[in-house]
């Protein structure tokens, strides 16, 4: 069709409506629905409600406007006199929204988040009186005199012989004597034995009063194991030529032959049970 027949030539009132004007367009141009439709890529329900005025398939003005666009050029119309009478009809281009200010748009911006003081502040009062508490806990406990058999041990297992490892009060000396301050240090009220491993390892088992096993395993040559209780020990040695033996501070000695397990039982008037 050529532009003389465009719409925009019409008088306003004989002008046909923006639908029919491609209708008639398409049909003047030998065009099918589908063929225009194949053409615009615009699908053929579209293609003709558009053609009856009908814009509701769409999604909106901006995209009828397209539409017609699109479909003027397929049949040879003028688009932008067809999209003119859209925008008459339908009430005109809508008009265009300022832009917000820039204050506006920097007043919408979050606040960057500022540390929170406080809740670090009542965090550290609270880790200080825990570890305040902890302290006065811990430093308040002691022996409270339980008559529970308690073990102690003074050497710990090494591989390493003993004469290698220097005392700490006394570089030269390697087997200290018990001297009569250590017997003395003794607890009156406790029976207290001291098993060393002088002349080989040996396998040793202590019992309190109440036949409760404390300590049974291998003594190393060079390791010594105390065992305390409030009525009495009981000792099991496995090699008993082997151990030194000091009960409430005091040697024991004629232990058995070497190689001979030897059964013996302590308490606080020892060691002349012994």
């Amino acid at each position: 069709m050529s532009i003389g027949n465009s719409p925009g030539n019409f008088p306003e009132d004989e002008r046909p409506s923006v639908g029919r004007a491609l209708q008639q367009a398409r049909i003047a141009a030998g065009l099918t629905v589908d063929e225009v439709s194949t053409t615009t890529r615009v699908r053929v329900p579209l293609v003709r409600g558009i053609e009856q005025d009908d814009y509701s398939r769409c999604g909106g003005d901006v995209y009828a406007r397209g539409h017609i666009r699109v479909l003027a050029r397929a049949v040879g119309l003028d688009a932008d006199a067809l999209v003119a009478q859209y925008d008459a009809e339908h009430g005109g281009r809508p008009e265009p929204t300022p832009a917000a200010p820039l204050f506006e748009a920097e007043r919408i911006r979050p606040e960057p988040r500022r540390p929170n003081w406080t809740a670090a502040m009542v965090a550290a009062i609270v880790a200080v009186v825990g570890f305040v508490g902890f302290t006065l806990f811990s430093g308040g406990t002691g022996d409270d005199g339980s008559t529970v058999a308690e073990e102690t041990t003074t050497a710990k297992p090494s591989t390493t012989p003993p004469s290698t490892k220097p005392a700490p009060t006394k570089p030269t000396d390697q087997k200290p004597e018990p001297s009569d301050s250590a017997i003395a240090g003794v607890p009156a009220d406790k029976v207290t034995v001291k098993l060393t491993a002088e002349g080989g390892q040996s396998w040793i088992s202590a019992q309190d009063h109440n036949g409760r096993l404390i300590h049974e395993g291998l003594l190393r040559q060079g390791d010594s194991k105390t065992f305390r209780d409030s009525k009495r020990i009981d000792l099991v040695l496995g090699n008993a030529q082997a151990i030194k033996l000091f009960v409430n501070g005091k040697e024991v000695k004629n232990l058995a032959a070497n190689g001979q397990v030897q059964r013996l039982s302590y308490t606080k008037g020892d060691p002349e049970a012994g």
